[in-house]
Formats: structure tokens, sequence, C-alpha cells
């Protein structure tokens, strides 16, 4: 807990990333796409204020063993994976070893989009604004593979909102994503959760009330 943090919580940080985002609300053809699981309080908010659809985009971290705050890497739900070259060279990580942290992390993705959807179909991306939503930014590994991945889809333009992440990330998003907006940019950063006075753990329970909520 850091009182003096500039967001309360993700909620707040959501409500204030939104304000930055009012020239897409209630535009027809935009969609907030959280990433699961602490990024989906922050997309509500957004989705909300701005009066336009939430839904969720399921990334996984492949976290370094024994590091796993680390990123080695990403996958998305489409089986996109994403590495960090460096820090699989620094750490050694051998070819085996990152096969089974992959497959580790697929299965939990497809646990969630289970859990997460609910039976909802996935939404038509294709001509979209995606607004993509995390709480923070650290490597950006996660955030790369999505952006990577949504690519994909065709999107009209992809919209990067964080409240807080490094310079170097943010400078590195803008080189893939059309838009990058993020509120602080704190030198030195150390970690996305220095930043909230409640940085508590979202529970999957806590995303699928967020996500129905904000399809109704």
């Amino acid at each position: 807990m850091n009182p003096d943090a500039p967001f309360h919580n993700r909620a707040e940080a959501g409500r204030l990333l939104a304000q930055a985002l009012q020239q897409y609300a209630h535009y027809p053809q935009v969609i907030v796409l959280g990433l699961p699981r602490g990024g989906i309080p922050v997309a509500y908010e957004i989705a909300t204020v701005l009066g336009v659809p939430l839904d969720a985009y399921l990334v996984r971290k492949l976290g370094v063993p024994h590091h796993t705050e680390l990123a080695m890497g990403a996958i998305s739900s489409e089986g996109l994976r994403h590495l960090n070259a460096r820090i699989i060279q620094e750490c050694d990580i051998d070819p085996e070893t990152l096969e089974r942290v992959t497959q580790q992390e697929w299965k939990e993705l497809q646990r969630r989009d289970l859990r997460y959807r609910e039976g909802r179909p996935s939404p038509s991306l294709e001509g979209q604004i995606i607004i993509l939503v995390d709480d923070g930014i650290a490597t950006g590994a996660t955030m790369l593979a999505a952006l990577e991945s949504l690519q994909q889809h065709r999107p009209q333009k992809i919209v990067v909102a964080v409240p807080v992440g490094p310079v170097e990330t943010i400078q590195a998003l803008n080189q893939l994503a059309d838009e990058v907006v993020c509120l602080i940019t704190p030198t030195p950063f150390n970690a996305v959760g220095e930043w909230y006075a409640d940085f508590s753990q979202t529970s999957d329970e806590e995303v699928c009330h967020l996500l129905g909520a904000g399809n109704v």
C-alpha cells in the first residue's frame, strides 16, 4: 500500500484514462478490450464512461522459471507468441523450458477463455477502433503480443491505453500501435504496483462480473 500513489485503484485509473479518450465517446465502431485480469477493471470504467462495448482480450505472460514476474515473452489466445530474445539469452532459457512454459500458459489461456466468455461469442474486430487496456506496463511483452495478434483481425485503428509505464516501453509500443495514451511515465519505474495505493489482485469472479455488466 502506498497512500501517496497517483492512482487510488484500478477503477480510478480507468476513469482518468477515459477523460483522455473522450474523442471516442459513443463512437459506433469503438470497442474496449481489457487484458485480464488487472486490465479489466480499468477497461470497464473506460467503456462505461465512453458508452462503448467492453470485452476481454486474453494474453498470458511467459514468465522466467523461479522469477515469474520477469517476462521472457507472451502468448495470445490465437496462439501467437512474442518472445523477448534479450531476457531469454540473459536468463539462459533453453528451448525445452520455453516450450514447457508456453504449454502451461496456453492451457491457462483456454481455461480463462471458457470462464470469462460464459458462452458469449468473440466480437468481430475487423474495421473496429480497438482501445486496448491494461492496468500498467513494465516490459511490454504482454501488450506487444496482444498488438501483434490483434493486427491479424484488420482493425481500423488500435489505441493502447494504460495508466502508467516506463518511457522506453511506451516508445516501443508507439512503433506498433496507432496511438498510445499513457497518463504517467515515471523514472525510475520499478513495478506497476508502486503507482497504486490499492493494487490488490483482481479475481476471476470480478472479471466475470465486470465483463457481464459491460455487455448488458
